[in-house]
């Protein structure tokens, strides 16, 4: 038996090797891999490449019931926004009428969690785990993501042994934050809920995370949880006074670390740049792991004698606006930072040049209606570099896109909003798309 969904693809069935597959579009579908409130998670294939993915089905209808369709669509937002070599990936979101697809990287390493389960880890290994973590977790807050439940069972390890972050659904984004700045919704696992959410007077995302992170890197470390107790309310306690202790064979310059993590004044616990310094995280680096590396090029003006064609049906696709699933999931889609100008794209390239001058930033290079330029002033990872290439439309109608090449992101939609835009406001016809600079 058959059923159609609604956007034309089919969804059916057949037995392969006396196991019954679900096929949907070009995915077939297996076994279950997990199940949780509102989702069941199988093991798919790609029918087309091969390629093994996890597909996450949520019941619409379920989800709406219960209120939870926006978090959903922040889930799918979310992901989209932290593609990172330690996060798990989403590729693709599909839906019919009663039924909401996440297509995912298949991670078949299993949870973290199984690993301390055992017992605890060597030293070297919790220290590379530990790493990629704080990796993972500083380029979602990059991009004004707060994961608020990491824990061992929220990291998933791959085929070659690297972590991966898993399960946003219980994560924030700044526009949830009150007017204090602060976020105020009580979530996470209790064992690894930093004290200030539980005080229900409103928190940092940022330090909240990295508080977990500290109760994971003790777990890697010892193979158990720091605070532990009869019940909740005398774990809460000692949550609140951050009162625990080592196991004697934890050595000592992790200690010293784990002690600075794990501070319950949230205003006195590291940050991410004073963990990345610390020199138990940083044994065996050869490079400074807090900026990104940035290849500088010497200038180079030879522009062609035309820019390069927009496709104007790129053009259309970004001016489009509302929430589609689609949309998010566009292959070779052009970079959302971009304006339309009614001026020449030479025009444009004169006006680039100048513009870095004004800004105090340097031109490393400049080539064929591209522009790359960088700030001279140290950032939270180094300078900030940003590319902005040019691209004809008509003779007299430019499309200029803007990316970050280095440096904060945060640091970049700050650059975008407040000299950017006004900047350039009097050759700009109109900005487009889902632009950073928003």
């Amino acid at each position: 038996m058959e059923e159609r969904a609604e956007n034309n693809q089919i969804i059916g069935s057949k037995k392969k090797n006396g196991t019954r597959k679900i096929i949907f579009g070009k995915y077939e579908m297996g076994r279950v891999l997990g199940q949780g409130t509102f989702a069941k998670v199988y093991y798919g294939k790609n029918t087309s490449t091969q390629e093994s993915v996890a597909i996450k089905v949520i019941n619409k209808d379920h989800v709406k019931k219960e209120g939870f369709l926006e978090q959903i669509e922040r889930e799918i937002s979310i992901m989209k926004l932290v593609r990172h070599p330690n996060v798990v990936e989403l590729k693709e979101v599909m839906a019919t009428k009663s039924k909401i697809f996440f297509v995912m990287e298949y991670v078949k390493g299993g949870e973290l969690f199984a690993k301390v389960a055992k017992g605890k880890l060597k030293e070297d290994s919790a220290r590379k785990y530990f790493r990629q973590l704080i990796s993972a977790v500083d380029f979602c807050h990059s991009r004004g993501v707060f994961h608020r439940d990491l824990k061992p069972e929220n990291l998933l390890l791959d085929d070659d042994g690297n972590l991966k972050v898993t399960d946003f659904g219980l994560s924030a984004l700044p526009e949830q934050q009150r007017n204090d700045g602060l976020l105020h919704t009580q979530c996470g696992t209790p064992a690894y809920v930093a004290p200030e959410i539980l005080k229900k007077k409103g928190y940092d995302g940022a330090k909240s995370d990295i508080w977990s992170c500290g109760i994971i890197l003790f777990v890697l470390l010892s193979g158990y949880l720091p605070f532990q107790a009869e019940n909740v309310m005398k774990m809460y306690r000692k949550i609140f006074k951050a009162e625990f202790e080592f196991p004697p064979w934890i050595p000592n310059d992790a200690r010293r670390l784990i002690s600075k993590l794990l501070v319950a004044d949230p205003e006195k616990r590291i940050s991410i740049p004073g963990i990345m310094r610390n020199l138990w995280f940083r044994k065996g680096f050869t490079t400074n792991p807090v900026s990104d590396s940035f290849e500088e090029s010497t200038v180079e003006k030879s522009p062609s004698s035309s820019p390069p064609f927009y496709n104007a049906f790129e053009l259309i696709s970004s001016m489009s606006s509302g929430f589609d699933l689609s949309n998010f999931f566009v292959k070779n889609k052009k970079p959302a930072s971009l304006f339309t100008s009614k001026c020449s794209a030479s025009a444009v390239m004169v006006r680039l040049e100048s513009l870095t001058k004004k800004l105090n930033f340097r031109v490393l290079s400049m080539k064929e209606f591209k522009v790359k330029m960088q700030g001279k002033v140290e950032g939270r990872k180094g300078k900030l570099a940003v590319t902005a290439e040019v691209f004809a439309v008509a003779p007299e109608v430019a499309v200029v896109e803007f990316s970050k090449s280095s440096g904060d992101t945060l640091e970049y939609n700050k650059f975008c909003e407040e000299d950017l835009r006004p900047a350039l406001k009097d050759i700009v016809w109109s900005w487009q798309g889902e632009s950073n600079c928003h």
